[in-house]
């Protein structure tokens, strides 16, 4: 397969995965397709829908919606083009470490389809905390914040992926184990060129830092926890990490 052709699968790959946009512009059927080799495009993917979110909210203040309000609208496109994926990871990890007390009861907790009531103090927090730091931007700040955000998001997720191993021998995430170290390198470098290219210096190192912080809190927690990464730990530090950088950058 040509270099081209690798490249637009491995697009076609880090959108399918992370998002409900479509593909098929991409010609993307008759290609290859690898998810490990797609990370390198995870925080190109996270900066755009980030980007998405960013314009409704700037177009919302323009057309004289109040913050509050137009952040909550920006917020709901961002999980309308993400259909809700990280957060439902973001459930099922608190509803299993909060409910159980054993690493295999943990587990069959987040295979639940059910949400609990961690779970929903999760998702009530991480909505808050968003829509809350979103709406204490001015709309030009919110254009630069919210795809630094998205894309350090999805880095950390790499990280995460890189760190640590599946905690069970099925599911999305087991059949990840050996990423190649150009797509590890150039995803987790693209992610800091962004930062550093749209915001301050001293506000790009305090983001980029923040980031790096959430994805040592979600490892440490998640070897504890859970002996490893699933699918959904890896969403969860998605959602942790955004929370976090867009409070630090409001």
């Amino acid at each position: 397969m040509s270099m081209l052709g690798r490249l637009r699968a491995d697009l076609a790959c880090g959108i399918g995965l992370l998002s409900r946009l479509p593909t098929g512009w991409l010609g993307g059927a008759g290609l290859s397709w690898s998810m490990p080799r797609s990370i390198w495009c995870w925080p190109m993917v996270g900066g755009a829908l980030g980007g998405m979110a960013a314009l409704v909210y700037a177009a919302l203040l323009r057309c004289g919606v109040a913050s509050l309000p137009a952040a909550g609208w920006s917020i709901g496109m961002q999980l309308l083009l993400c259909g809700g994926l990280h957060e439902d990871g973001l459930a099922d990890m608190a509803d299993g470490c909060g409910g159980g007390r054993e690493r295999a009861r943990k587990l069959e907790i987040m295979r639940d389809s059910r949400v609990g009531s961690y779970g929903v103090m999760a998702l009530g927090v991480a909505l808050l905390v968003r829509v809350g730091a979103v709406a204490a931007m001015p709309g030009t700040t919110a254009l630069l914040a919210l795809p630094v955000a998205g894309a350090l998001a999805r880095a950390a997720m790499v990280v995460v992926l890189w760190r640590l191993p599946p905690a069970r021998r099925d599911g999305l995430a087991s059949t990840m184990t050996h990423l190649p170290a150009y797509a590890l390198a150039a995803g987790l470098c693209g992610a800091g060129a962004l930062a550093a290219l749209m915001l301050p210096g001293a506000r790009a190192g305090v983001a980029v830092g923040v980031a790096m912080v959430a994805a040592a809190v979600m490892c440490r927690l998640a070897r504890w926890q859970l002996g490893g990464q699933t699918g959904d730990v890896l969403g969860a530090t998605a959602v942790v990490t955004e929370c976090a950088v867009l409070a630090a950058l409001s």
